[in-house]
């Protein structure tokens, strides 16, 4: 084993023993307790919110997707059980002979079906768990029609799609929500599916402390499962053993999950900009673009790197790669507090025309999105596509910088510069004063990712 190696395995080592001290990093129920109280301060007199979870989606026959929670209900509480349902009222009421202002229904214990799906949140444990006094079961909502008393408003984040009503069980969500719209009509009450999602959208947009924790947990993750790819990646391999070393990596550090399907395209794949295949053989004269990123405690990391298949750049493929580069690194500079959203992706589409227009690839002044479609920038947090106003940057924002260039084969320039797609994508906080690149610590010039790219695997055996 030669120095370099060893000098990696110390690092990893390292790195392992900080992953199994930050394995108590949580939010908290503290957390979702201040999120709630944060959104009910912002609600109208006499008004409620209710968060309903996300359905139960099938796969196929009598097996099930893996279960995601809806993240505002998450946000709000912490909990990611199904066929739940979060009220939030502004005022104070008497609920069971409690006085509250925040009821939880939940499905409570069921002995027979955790043998088969696991355990469930007793009604016994959820209020000290969770933090929220008044905790209910499903099968009793209907019970809540007496805390709507004086209650002329009900803001929801919208009604749920693809419910399927299990006629075996009467508490599941499709028979919530039946029961919701029976409410609503009863009272003769004012339903606002608009509202509550802004005012989500307002608090979800900018991080607190304790999220931005775990987000660069997350991209802490995803930048080891990155630099494992490309010291994986040779000539001949296969797009799902690269996603398979990547994913490895992060299952093997402590995410739960990918924050999405990864992409991990090869040649005329790394041109297609939500390509999910994953299945095709690369070759020596191949780019392989991998857009991929972990999910820790529910928090999504996005990081996109470009690397040569063969190990080396080629001359055309270098040209492009540092266009991208350059746009990148400064739609990167344009982020600030009170800067316009848009901003980044203004800077690096202008450098980018600039750049294809200097080798014959646009016309001078001609569209750039021909060869970069998309926006440079999204939101980051519990969904990898965070919601968000889409206005002026604010310090607490996690937002990615993204721009790339895509020539599929056939396009209307030089066969020379056919089936090379780059992209190069950061996680970025936006700071009191600037910006913190959160995942600036992984290789993305040339010179570094050819280096990195000689290393021996660390995390996998290559065989």
């Amino acid at each position: 084993m030669n120095k370099i190696n060893i000098l990696l395995l110390f690092a990893i080592a390292a790195y392992l023993n900080e992953v199994q001290a930050s394995s108590l990093l949580n939010l908290g129920a503290e957390f979702h307790k201040g999120r709630r109280e944060e959104l009910r301060s912002r609600l109208k007199d006499s008004s409620a919110a209710l968060v309903f979870s996300y359905p139960e989606r099938n796969r196929s026959a009598d097996i099930n997707y893996e279960y995601h929670a809806n993240p505002d209900l998450y946000y709000l509480t912490g909990f990611t059980e199904p066929n739940s349902v979060l009220v939030l009222m502004k005022n104070d009421l008497i609920f069971n002979g409690i006085r509250t202002n925040e009821i939880l229904f939940i499905r409570g214990s069921n002995p027979e079906k955790e043998m088969w799906d696991g355990k469930r949140l007793s009604l016994k444990d959820a209020p000290e768990l969770l933090k929220i006094n008044a905790i209910a079961l499903t099968q009793n909502f209907e019970k809540i029609e007496t805390a709507f008393l004086g209650i002329n408003k009900v803001c929801i984040t919208g009604i749920p799609k693809g419910l399927i009503d299990k006629k075996s069980d009467p508490a599941d969500l499709s028979n919530l929500l039946s029961k919701f719209m029976i409410l609503v009509d009863s009272k003769s009450l004012h339903l606002d599916s608009y509202q509550l999602g802004k005012l989500i959208r307002q608090m979800r947009e900018v991080k607190t402390e304790e999220e931005i924790k775990i987000i660069q947990k997350a991209v802490n993750i995803t930048m080891e499962g990155h630099k494992e790819m490309a010291r994986f990646i040779k000539p001949g391999i296969s797009e799902f053993q690269v996603e398979a070393a990547g994913e490895y990596v992060f299952k093997y550090l402590g995410a739960e999950d990918v924050a999405y399907p990864s992409i991990c395209g090869t040649g005329q794949n790394s041109v297609i900009l939500h390509y999910h295949t994953n299945r095709d053989q690369s070759k020596p004269q191949d780019l392989i673009l991998l857009d991929m990123g972990a999910q820790y405690k529910g928090y999504a990391a996005d990081i996109t790197r470009t690397f040569p298949v063969s190990g080396k750049f080629s001359a055309e493929q270098k040209l492009i790669y540092n266009i991208v580069l350059e746009a990148q690194l400064s739609a990167i500079h344009q982020c600030k507090p009170g800067k316009a959203f848009m901003e980044p992706h203004r800077e690096a589409q202008k450098i980018i025309q600039k750049g294809l227009a200097d080798l014959g690839i646009l016309q001078q002044g001609e569209d750039p999105s021909k060869y970069f479609p998309h926006g440079t920038s999204h939101y980051l947090g519990l969904d990898v596509h965070d919601p968000g106003s889409y206005g002026r940057l604010e310090k607490g924002m996690i937002i990615t910088i993204e721009p790339g260039i895509y020539i599929p084969y056939g396009s209307q320039c030089d066969p020379k510069w056919w089936s090379i797609g780059i992209r190069i994508e950061d996680d970025v906080l936006i700071t009191e004063t600037g910006h913190q690149v959160l995942s600036g610590p992984l290789p993305k010039d040339i010179e570094a990712i050819e280096k990195l790219m000689e290393e021996k695997p660390v995390y996998l055996v290559d065989k």
